[in-house]
């Protein structure tokens, strides 16, 4: 059996080095464009920030040899050509024109099972200034192992002090941290008005464009690439609202899935990318395709979604080799035994300086789109218990439908451990798990690991309490939305004063430099009473106003409607994840 693969980075690796181990009858050859097979891709803003110091790392196995076209003869059997496009499918002949980049030679491959792993490709940004090959002299994509060592060798010979980073998705924000580690002065632009709004929503998002500026990175969300300007060289990247000035600049700005190829083999096309089955097979049941290039399917919507993850599509190459060796067989009840490919989540995570951030699932948005009722909380949880050295807070938006409970997502950020939560709550959505499954799972406890309660679990539970209107509720933005409608309600903080002194109080104020701006619609007191001695002032607050309160991470708070509920009162809320999750300005308190 003539196995081809067209594509040799995630996918088209993967599958060949997996059928060569379940598949030896299989006669395999690999067809890759570059010059570089089965590199990391997602490890090159560390190669350019120095935590990587040895780029052969990126394309080796741990200690093992590189993954390289020798590797892959001799190891995984397979004929590895790099340098060889693909430039045309013939379907009813099973062949594969092939252009050598080397000599410009053609020829002819036949097939009897045929792997497209085409991946994606930057996306090119029609502006002035941008040539042909992706920019000028100083302007780069960082998609390749080649881009990544023109940046390495342009920084060190070049010694840039200005740096402006296009793009603020995944890669545009690593590539700004590895900039700002090299000494660089660095600006991230986006058109999208904050860092990974793919991941976060508005209070995340603040918070992220906080921690980007602590550490010296200036963002500028909302704003469009219109021009690069210099002459041969950039020297300035202009926007729709300013001018700055750079040495380098790196083009992060997106990819498109390379679908040119089954196109033209009028192999089925779904909205964005190549549309396949369960098996990884494309509309020709001999042709499969995988990685950046095809479609998934949304495990909680049912729907396909474009996922361009270098861990889907390892998982894409898997399938593929397993159902080419005749692995997934019927099983009983119309299951499979072997593997098929389930779907994905959205599942994504990113270290942002001392901060990480994570998305999986659906936001309350999509969700609601998607058919579902939502209901989310915001919680903030240490991720050790206090008494622990390197203790740290985070922050988690979990979302569950209204009718089912079913867990349908949650994002994460902060500087606290938060990889094994969101992994925690990953598996939650994919086994179709209740906000009450997900309180009551048995999760490792020990004080270096984790409090006694972990933060999954507190953020179940208060989930669980807003839907069964024991803990109502206001996120951050919500709160916000409700001063500036000039609704009426009274803010009770139930901090110490020493707290309330040190941190200070909430602040309404549009543009976020000071309080003069809050609605006068309706007015709205601050009240200032201690947890402490809530029950001895609780006469103070009035009955016939809402009554929000507030205090560090939302504990007290809660603690505290319980006792006005305990009092007769019946209008009353929470400020979801307290002080600690409100990305606005605050004031002195006097």
């Amino acid at each position: 059996m003539k196995v081809v693969i067209i594509g040799g980075v995630a996918c088209g690796a993967k599958t060949a080095a997996r059928l060569s181990r379940v598949c030896p009858e299989a006669e395999i050859t690999l067809l890759e464009r570059g010059s570089d097979l089965s590199y990391a891709n997602c490890g090159f803003p560390f190669h350019i920030g120095g935590e990587v110091r040895d780029r052969t790392g990126l394309t080796h196995m741990g200690f093992g040899p590189a993954r390289d076209v020798e590797y892959f003869e001799r190891y995984a059997f397979t004929n590895a050509l790099t340098g060889h496009v693909v430039t045309s499918i013939d379907r009813k002949k099973k062949q594969v024109a092939v252009r050598v980049v080397a000599d410009g030679t053609t020829k002819v491959l036949p097939w009897d099972k045929l792997v497209i792993a085409t991946g994606a490709s930057p996306i090119r940004l029609d502006v002035p200034g941008m040539g042909a090959r992706g920019g000028l002299g100083n302007v780069f994509n960082l998609w390749t192992l080649r881009d990544t060592i023109a940046i390495c060798e342009a920084l060190e010979r070049e010694k840039p002090k200005k740096a402006v980073v296009v793009g603020a998705g995944l890669v545009g924000v690593e590539t700004a941290e590895a900039l700002r580690g090299r000494g660089l002065d660095v600006t991230l632009i986006d058109a999208l008005p904050h860092p990974l709004a793919a991941l976060v929503g508005t209070e995340f998002g603040t918070m992220l464009r906080t921690q980007l500026a602590k550490n010296g990175v200036s963002f500028y969300g909302g704003e469009r690439l219109t021009a690069l300007e210099g002459g041969e060289r950039a020297r300035k990247v202009v926007t729709d609202k300013r001018a700055i000035e750079a040495d380098i600049v790196i083009v992060a700005a997106g990819v498109r899935p390379n679908i040119e190829l089954a196109r033209d083999a009028k192999l089925r096309i779904g909205t964005r990318a190549i549309r396949v089955d369960r098996f990884m097979r494309t509309s020709d049941p001999d042709i499969y395709a995988g990685g950046d290039c095809v479609e998934s399917r949304n495990i909680l919507t049912g729907k396909p979604v474009w996922q361009p993850m270098g861990s889907t599509a390892n998982r894409h190459g898997r399938v593929i080799a397993d159902h080419i060796a005749g692995l997934a067989r019927p099983g009983a009840r119309g299951t499979f035994t072997g593997s098929t490919f389930t779907g994905v989540e959205g599942t994504a995570i990113a270290r942002v300086f001392d901060w990480s951030v994570g998305k999986t699932g659906l936001t309350s948005e999509a969700a609601r789109e998607a058919g579902f009722a939502p209901v989310e909380v915001l919680a903030s949880n240490p991720d050790l218990p206090g008494f622990m050295p390197g203790v740290a807070t985070f922050f988690i938006r979990l979302v569950a439908d209204a009718s089912t409970r079913r867990v349908l997502g949650a994002q994460m950020t902060g500087p606290g451990r938060l990889d094994k939560r969101l992994d925690v709550i990953a598996t939650a959505i994919m086994g179709k798990l209740t906000v009450d499954h997900l309180a009551d799972v048995d999760l490792a406890y020990a004080p270096p690991f984790s409090s006694a309660l972990d933060p999954v679990t507190h953020a179940a539970n208060a989930l669980r309490n807003k839907m069964e209107g024991l803990m109502p509720g206001y996120s951050p933005v919500e709160l916000r939305a409700k001063a500036e409608r000039g609704d009426d309600f009274v803010i009770l903080d139930v901090r110490g004063e020493k707290e309330l002194e040190r941190f200070g109080k909430l602040s309404f104020d549009k543009n976020n430099k000071t309080n003069k701006s809050i609605s006068a619609k309706a007015p709205r007191k601050f009240r200032h009473i201690p947890l402490g001695e809530l029950k001895d002032r609780v006469a103070e607050l009035p009955r016939d106003r809402e009554i929000i309160v507030v205090c560090r991470a939302g504990v007290r708070a809660w603690s505290a409607c319980s006792m006005l509920r305990r009092c007769g009162y019946t209008k009353f809320a929470v400020l979801e994840g307290g002080m600690a999750a409100w990305p606005y300005e605050v004031v002195p308190h006097p």
